[in-house]
């Protein structure tokens, strides 16, 4: 895959995490010795121009070489592409409220409605018609390319396009960092002293170790005690807290996050929808559109600063530079099917968070041993509904999308879930294909 010259696409490049990736490129020297070509692909094209203006201004402030080019045009970007980093949604925060408040209104108390509970099915189905053709254009144009993946929901993107396509896919999210780095802040730790390791479903992972580099002393009973005994300690609001008393392990520190997959997650996190009006104060003028964050920038109004070009830690770029210059680097988590058995008590099929090595011949998950048992059964009901969800997708079918509502643990009624089915599918028909 390492050659003279590298290719990234960036498709779904006016996104939130468009600004990272210039940000990441042009601030790794590393990319001015591989005749590196960046190509920002985006359907809006007022966005991709504001996203283009803005990497050309980080691009000369920071002096790099890469070449940066545009397209609303992935046909046209895709091919001698040797990675293509995917970010996309369609209509994101008007179809994510239907998520959650329809479910709600059918009585199933679902907590943030993105990426686990009844809404997600939804979510995953709807970014499976944007996804998958993007990965079958490859198959075309880059074959060869490895595809890292933003797009949620993470794990079900993964399995969609492992199954589906013949497309390396490794999915990547900052959850694992963020809870590395609420360690780091509850034991007060600086975290390049600590080797933590963690794994499980993408959201709704489990941190196995804690250790001290140098000693290899075992740090977790500090972190639970710290955990348990304080009622300030950072990091560990009240469902984490309520997780690590039952279950002994600390997991992502955002209790709407690992609230989508526990049916009594609710109890905690309420019910409010935190992008809803309901969390907001409406002025008597009405609410404004936000105004894009970077348009003083390209309007000449502000100088190019640190703020613009501080790299976002996350891996995507790290990864491609491992795999270019073989630097065999350990990568705290990727999300990849688990047919190495990296968590050897959850299922083949599933895909998987975990840390890997990588290096010039790719992406190498690493073992982590079992979960605990009742995790693993948490975990791998999820699973189950990543592979029932790819089948029902593949074959249109209603009846399997039906058996995933019934699998989540939320769905508590079988009359409610087929009423909800069929109103979800007609009121988001312009965006899903015809179930049967």
């Amino acid at each position: 895959m390492a050659g003279q010259s590298v290719k990234i696409v960036s498709i779904g490049a006016a996104s939130i995490f468009g600004r990272g990736i210039l940000a990441d490129v042009f601030g790794s020297p590393e990319f001015n010795e591989l005749d590196t070509t960046l190509v920002l692909v985006d359907i809006n094209r007022e966005a991709l121009d504001r996203i283009y203006r803005l990497g050309l201004l980080m691009k000369e402030h920071l002096g790099s070489k890469v070449k940066l080019e545009a397209t609303t045009d992935r046909l046209e970007a895709l091919p001698g592409a040797d990675y293509v980093i995917t970010s996309v949604a369609i209509l994101r925060y008007e179809l994510w409220e239907q998520d959650f408040r329809v479910p709600l209104a059918f009585g199933f108390k679902h907590v943030l409605g993105e990426n686990g509970g009844p809404g997600a099915i939804f979510h995953a189905l709807r970014n499976y018609e944007l996804m998958l053709p993007i990965a079958r254009d490859m198959e075309r144009l880059c074959p060869d390319a490895l595809l890292l993946n933003f797009t949620n929901p993470e794990p079900r993107i993964v399995k969609a396009i492992s199954e589906l396509t013949n497309i390396r896919c490794v999915g990547l999210c900052h959850g694992v960092q963020s809870s590395r780095e609420g360690v780091s802040e509850i034991l007060n730790r600086p975290i390049d002293e600590l080797e933590i390791i963690a794994g499980g479903h993408n959201h709704f992972f489990w941190v196995t170790k804690i250790r001290d580099r140098k000693t290899g002393e075992d740090l977790y009973p500090a972190l639970r005690k710290r955990i348990l005994e304080d009622p300030n300690c950072p990091q560990a609001p009240p469902l984490v807290k309520k997780m690590v008393e039952i279950f002994g392990l600390y997991t992502y520190p955002s209790d709407d996050h690992i609230g989508e997959y526990l049916q009594f997650a609710s109890e905690f996190t309420g019910v409010l929808w935190h992008y809803g009006l309901e969390t907001k104060r409406v002025p008597r003028d009405g609410l404004k559109p936000e105004p894009w964050p970077y348009e003083d920038y390209i309007a000449g109004r502000k100088p190019v600063d640190q703020e613009l070009t501080r790299k976002t830690g996350e891996i995507a770029i790290p990864i491609i530079l491992d795999i270019e210059l073989d630097r065999k680097r350990w990568e705290c988590a990727v999300n990849v099917p688990n047919d190495g058995l990296y968590i050897e008590n959850l299922p083949d099929y599933m895909v998987v968070e975990v840390p890997a090595i990588v290096d010039r011949d790719g992406v190498h998950p690493e073992k982590i041993g079992p979960l605990p048992d009742a995790l693993a059964a948490y975990c791998s009901r999820q699973g189950v509904i990543q592979k029932l969800l790819v089948e029902a997708y593949a074959k249109r079918s209603k009846n399997l999308l039906l058996q995933c509502l019934l699998l989540d643990p939320v769905v508590d009624s079988v009359t409610r879930a087929e009423k909800m089915l069929d109103y979800m599918l007609d009121l988001q028909r312009d965006f899903l294909p015809e179930f049967k």
